[in-house]
């Protein structure tokens, strides 16, 4: 009976991985990595430490889960939205509304994983660091496919340097994820079609 006892204590807890990943991102993304202690992440995710440790690792192993699982959710919900815009130019403005709507209300008040861990992670973590940077990176070359894909099809100004363009806008959206965990945006429609007069 007592060593029966003994496995059944012994069992790993189970638990639905997503959904702890998805409120382990809540923790990160309002307190950043350095911020967010075990205590944290375990009252978030429901989870004992012993339970996290035994499925992360550590806390660093834990961020890089959600920190995938961040930036896939992200790149998917933005992908569905730009497949049903007619030309690069309805891409963009998309685009910009989606990171406008991230940027206000509560989930702008939690901030964007990535563009704070730009912030915090450069000088402490360069593994995580590069994670980031590498984020960064696709997101930038995303923008200027879709530049490219406008001055082809003939709703962007193909004189303007594709290149330089799709880094502008960058700075932009990502300017968007800390004014909106910092402030209230102004109108989302004043902000738009301020930032597509780039395109002209």
């Amino acid at each position: 009976m007592s060593e029966t006892r003994h496995r059944e204590r012994g069992r790993p807890r189970q638990f639905d991985t997503d959904v702890a990943l998805d409120n382990a991102m809540r923790v990160f993304r309002e307190k950043g990595y350095h911020g967010a202690t075990i205590s944290d992440l375990s009252e978030a995710m429901q989870l004992t430490a012993g339970s996290i440790y035994k499925a992360f690792q550590d806390k660093r192993g834990l961020f890089l889960q959600v920190f995938t699982r961040y930036t896939s959710l992200r790149n998917k919900a933005l992908a569905e939205r730009l497949s049903q815009q007619p030309d690069g130019r309805a891409c963009i403005a998309e685009l910009l509304r989606f990171y406008l709507e991230s940027a206000t209300s509560v989930d702008g008040r939690r901030g964007c994983l990535v563009v704070g861990s730009a912030i915090e992670l450069k000088q402490f973590d360069s593994e995580l660091a590069a994670l980031v940077h590498a984020a960064l990176t696709r997101n930038q070359h995303a923008i200027l496919q879709l530049i490219e894909q406008g001055q082809q099809d003939g709703s962007i100004n193909a004189q303007h340097d594709a290149n330089a363009l799709s880094h502008v806008l960058l700075c932009l959206v990502l300017g968007m994820r800390v004014a909106g965990k910092a402030q209230d945006l102004p109108a989302r429609d004043t902000l738009l079609k301020t930032a597509l007069t780039l395109l002209d």
